[in-house]
Protein backbone atom coordinates (compact mmCIF):
# COMPACT_ATOMS: atom_id res chain seq x y z
CA UNK A 1 0.00 0.00 0.00
CA UNK A 2 1.81 3.29 -1.14
CA UNK A 3 1.04 6.65 0.89
CA UNK A 4 0.48 9.91 -1.01
CA UNK A 5 2.49 12.75 0.49
CA UNK A 6 0.31 15.49 1.29
CA UNK A 7 0.82 17.99 -1.75
CA UNK A 8 0.49 20.96 0.69
CA UNK A 9 3.49 19.70 3.02
CA UNK A 10 5.36 19.14 -0.64
CA UNK A 11 4.80 23.03 -1.73
CA UNK A 12 5.83 24.28 1.52
CA UNK A 13 8.80 22.18 1.98
CA UNK A 14 9.51 23.07 -1.49
CA UNK A 15 8.56 26.79 -1.31
CA UNK A 16 11.09 26.82 1.94
CA UNK A 17 14.08 25.42 0.06
CA UNK A 18 13.58 28.02 -2.72
CA UNK A 19 13.23 30.97 -0.54
CA UNK A 20 16.58 29.64 1.51
CA UNK A 21 18.11 28.91 -2.16
CA UNK A 22 17.40 32.51 -3.37
CA UNK A 23 18.44 34.13 -0.28
CA UNK A 24 21.89 32.42 -0.56
CA UNK A 25 22.06 33.07 -4.62
CA UNK A 26 21.49 36.99 -3.83
CA UNK A 27 24.84 36.88 -1.61
CA UNK A 28 26.79 34.74 -4.54
CA UNK A 29 30.03 36.91 -5.45
CA UNK A 30 28.90 39.66 -2.90
CA UNK A 31 30.16 40.11 0.52
CA UNK A 32 27.54 40.16 3.24
CA UNK A 33 25.42 43.57 3.84
CA UNK A 34 26.09 45.85 7.39
CA UNK A 35 22.85 46.06 9.39
CA UNK A 36 21.13 49.16 9.07
CA UNK A 37 22.65 51.46 12.07
CA UNK A 38 19.51 53.77 11.70
CA UNK A 39 16.88 50.83 12.84
CA UNK A 40 18.75 49.86 16.23
CA UNK A 41 17.71 51.64 19.94
CA UNK A 42 20.88 53.24 19.90
CA UNK A 43 19.81 55.97 16.81
CA UNK A 44 16.32 55.77 18.39
CA UNK A 45 17.91 56.83 21.86
CA UNK A 46 20.04 59.74 20.09
CA UNK A 47 16.87 61.14 18.62
CA UNK A 48 14.39 61.14 20.65
CA UNK A 49 13.21 64.67 20.86
CA UNK A 50 14.23 67.15 24.03
CA UNK A 51 17.29 65.09 24.77
CA UNK A 52 19.70 67.95 26.71
CA UNK A 53 22.44 69.31 24.44
CA UNK A 54 25.60 68.75 25.98
CA UNK A 55 27.66 71.42 23.89
CA UNK A 56 26.89 73.78 26.30
CA UNK A 57 27.05 77.86 25.30
CA UNK A 58 30.28 79.05 27.48
CA UNK A 59 30.26 82.67 28.11
CA UNK A 60 33.88 83.89 26.53
CA UNK A 61 34.85 84.99 30.39
CA UNK A 62 34.73 81.19 31.38
CA UNK A 63 36.40 79.85 28.43
CA UNK A 64 39.48 80.55 30.33
CA UNK A 65 38.36 79.44 33.70
CA UNK A 66 40.30 75.88 34.77
CA UNK A 67 37.52 75.96 37.87
CA UNK A 68 34.06 75.95 35.29
CA UNK A 69 31.74 73.30 36.58
CA UNK A 70 30.94 72.71 32.26
CA UNK A 71 32.19 69.35 30.66
CA UNK A 72 34.23 71.15 28.39
CA UNK A 73 36.20 72.31 30.80
CA UNK A 74 39.10 70.59 32.46
CA UNK A 75 37.60 69.09 35.36
CA UNK A 76 34.20 68.55 33.75
CA UNK A 77 32.40 65.26 33.93
CA UNK A 78 32.15 63.92 30.53
CA UNK A 79 31.14 60.45 31.51
CA UNK A 80 27.64 59.10 30.13
CA UNK A 81 24.69 59.85 32.16
CA UNK A 82 21.97 60.53 30.11
CA UNK A 83 20.13 58.83 27.44
CA UNK A 84 21.72 58.96 23.86
CA UNK A 85 25.64 59.32 25.73
CA UNK A 86 28.21 56.96 24.94
CA UNK A 87 30.44 54.98 27.00
CA UNK A 88 33.41 52.43 26.01
CA UNK A 89 32.80 48.97 27.76
CA UNK A 90 36.01 47.30 28.04
CA UNK A 91 35.52 43.42 27.68
CA UNK A 92 38.94 41.45 28.82
CA UNK A 93 38.56 37.97 29.43
CA UNK A 94 41.05 35.60 30.88
CA UNK A 95 39.57 32.57 32.70
CA UNK A 96 40.27 28.95 33.46
CA UNK A 97 38.69 26.31 34.98
CA UNK A 98 39.66 22.75 35.95
CA UNK A 99 37.60 20.56 37.98
CA UNK A 100 38.14 16.73 38.45
CA UNK A 101 35.54 15.12 40.74
CA UNK A 102 35.60 10.82 41.60
CA UNK A 103 33.36 8.86 43.59
CA UNK A 104 33.49 5.04 44.82
CA UNK A 105 31.48 3.81 47.07
CA UNK A 106 30.50 0.21 47.89
CA UNK A 107 28.36 -1.20 50.95
CA UNK A 108 27.35 -4.88 52.22
CA UNK A 109 25.18 -6.37 54.94
CA UNK A 110 23.85 -9.23 56.14
CA UNK A 111 21.59 -10.56 58.64
CA UNK A 112 20.04 -14.16 60.28
CA UNK A 113 17.82 -14.81 63.14
CA UNK A 114 16.99 -18.68 64.68
CA UNK A 115 13.97 -18.78 66.20
CA UNK A 116 14.63 -22.42 67.83
CA UNK A 117 11.00 -23.13 69.88
CA UNK A 118 9.76 -19.81 70.16
CA UNK A 119 6.36 -20.30 71.42
CA UNK A 120 5.63 -23.69 69.63
CA UNK A 121 5.67 -21.26 66.01
CA UNK A 122 8.62 -22.65 64.23
CA UNK A 123 6.76 -26.07 64.94
CA UNK A 124 3.96 -24.77 63.42
CA UNK A 125 5.65 -23.35 60.82
CA UNK A 126 7.10 -26.56 59.77
CA UNK A 127 3.94 -28.07 58.49
CA UNK A 128 2.82 -25.42 56.42
CA UNK A 129 5.99 -25.37 54.20
CA UNK A 130 7.51 -27.32 52.11
CA UNK A 131 9.80 -30.15 52.56
CA UNK A 132 13.26 -29.70 53.03
CA UNK A 133 12.15 -25.99 54.09
CA UNK A 134 13.20 -24.42 57.50
CA UNK A 135 11.68 -21.44 59.52
CA UNK A 136 15.07 -19.82 59.61
CA UNK A 137 15.20 -19.55 56.06
CA UNK A 138 12.85 -16.93 55.92
CA UNK A 139 14.11 -14.69 58.32
CA UNK A 140 17.35 -14.47 56.26
CA UNK A 141 18.81 -11.03 54.69
CA UNK A 142 21.83 -10.87 52.41
CA UNK A 143 22.33 -7.51 50.71
CA UNK A 144 25.20 -5.82 48.89
CA UNK A 145 25.37 -2.33 46.85
CA UNK A 146 28.73 -0.63 45.06
CA UNK A 147 28.28 2.61 42.49
CA UNK A 148 31.18 4.41 41.06
CA UNK A 149 31.90 7.50 39.13
CA UNK A 150 34.55 10.00 37.41
CA UNK A 151 33.97 13.70 35.76
CA UNK A 152 36.22 16.42 34.74
CA UNK A 153 35.43 19.65 33.42
CA UNK A 154 38.47 21.84 31.54
CA UNK A 155 37.95 25.40 30.63
CA UNK A 156 40.05 27.92 28.93
CA UNK A 157 38.88 31.07 28.09
CA UNK A 158 40.30 34.56 26.75
CA UNK A 159 38.75 37.47 24.62
CA UNK A 160 40.18 41.36 24.88
CA UNK A 161 37.48 43.91 23.51
CA UNK A 162 36.48 47.39 23.28
CA UNK A 163 32.95 48.78 22.23
CA UNK A 164 31.21 51.69 21.91
CA UNK A 165 27.67 51.19 23.44
CA UNK A 166 25.34 54.01 23.77
CA UNK A 167 22.81 54.71 27.39
CA UNK A 168 19.37 53.92 25.88
CA UNK A 169 17.32 54.32 28.27
CA UNK A 170 17.34 55.32 32.84
CA UNK A 171 16.00 53.69 35.27
CA UNK A 172 14.13 54.86 37.87
CA UNK A 173 16.66 54.37 40.03
CA UNK A 174 19.53 55.35 38.58
CA UNK A 175 20.56 52.66 37.07
CA UNK A 176 21.38 52.94 32.59
CA UNK A 177 20.55 50.41 30.41
CA UNK A 178 23.40 50.08 27.16
CA UNK A 179 23.31 48.78 24.45
CA UNK A 180 26.02 48.58 21.95
CA UNK A 181 26.84 46.93 18.29
CA UNK A 182 29.67 46.88 16.13
CA UNK A 183 30.02 45.19 12.92
CA UNK A 184 33.38 44.63 11.09
CA UNK A 185 33.80 43.21 7.13
CA UNK A 186 37.25 41.63 6.50
CA UNK A 187 36.76 40.48 2.49
CA UNK A 188 33.67 38.39 2.54
CA UNK A 189 33.04 38.04 6.42
CA UNK A 190 31.76 40.22 9.05
CA UNK A 191 32.77 40.12 12.39
CA UNK A 192 29.94 40.70 15.12
CA UNK A 193 29.99 42.02 18.57
CA UNK A 194 26.82 42.97 20.70
CA UNK A 195 26.43 44.07 24.24
CA UNK A 196 23.72 44.79 26.44
CA UNK A 197 23.14 44.84 30.09
CA UNK A 198 22.88 47.83 33.25
CA UNK A 199 25.45 50.08 34.57
CA UNK A 200 25.56 51.86 37.76
CA UNK A 201 27.06 55.51 37.03
CA UNK A 202 29.44 55.62 39.81
CA UNK A 203 31.05 52.28 38.28
CA UNK A 204 32.06 54.54 34.74
CA UNK A 205 35.58 55.37 34.70
CA UNK A 206 36.90 59.22 34.53
CA UNK A 207 38.06 57.78 31.18
CA UNK A 208 34.07 57.02 30.12
CA UNK A 209 34.90 53.53 30.35
CA UNK A 210 33.13 50.58 31.98
CA UNK A 211 34.37 46.90 32.65
CA UNK A 212 32.20 44.06 31.18
CA UNK A 213 32.40 42.56 35.28
CA UNK A 214 30.58 46.29 36.34
CA UNK A 215 27.74 45.35 33.63
CA UNK A 216 24.45 43.95 35.49
CA UNK A 217 22.60 41.40 32.90
CA UNK A 218 25.21 41.22 30.52
CA UNK A 219 24.81 39.24 27.41
CA UNK A 220 27.76 39.91 25.28
CA UNK A 221 28.10 38.37 21.57
CA UNK A 222 30.89 37.61 19.05
CA UNK A 223 30.59 36.09 16.46
CA UNK A 224 30.59 36.42 12.40
CA UNK A 225 28.17 35.58 9.49
CA UNK A 226 29.11 35.35 5.66
CA UNK A 227 31.05 32.39 3.64
CA UNK A 228 33.21 31.05 6.13
CA UNK A 229 30.87 30.88 8.87
CA UNK A 230 28.28 29.37 5.99
CA UNK A 231 30.86 27.13 5.24
CA UNK A 232 31.27 26.00 9.02
CA UNK A 233 27.63 25.36 9.69
CA UNK A 234 25.73 21.93 8.46
CA UNK A 235 23.56 21.64 5.65
CA UNK A 236 19.64 22.59 6.17
CA UNK A 237 19.28 18.82 5.64
CA UNK A 238 21.84 17.14 7.54
CA UNK A 239 20.20 19.49 10.43
CA UNK A 240 17.02 17.88 10.21
CA UNK A 241 18.23 14.69 10.13
CA UNK A 242 20.01 15.15 13.24
CA UNK A 243 16.78 16.08 14.61
CA UNK A 244 14.19 13.56 13.36
CA UNK A 245 16.80 10.29 13.53
CA UNK A 246 16.73 8.86 17.02
CA UNK A 247 20.27 7.04 16.10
Amino acid sequence: MKHAFPKGAALGLAAVLASGACARLDHLGRPPSFSDADAGREHLAMSVPGLPQRLEKVEPVDRSSLWSGSRNSLLGDRRAGDPGDILTVVIEIDESAEISNTTDRSRSASESLTLGSFFGIPQNLERVLPSGASPNDLVAVDSSSSSSGDGSVKRNEKLELRIAATVTDMLPNGVLRIQGSQEIRVNFEIRELLVTGYVRPEDISRLNEVPYDKIASARISYGGRGQITDVQQPRYGQQISDILLPY
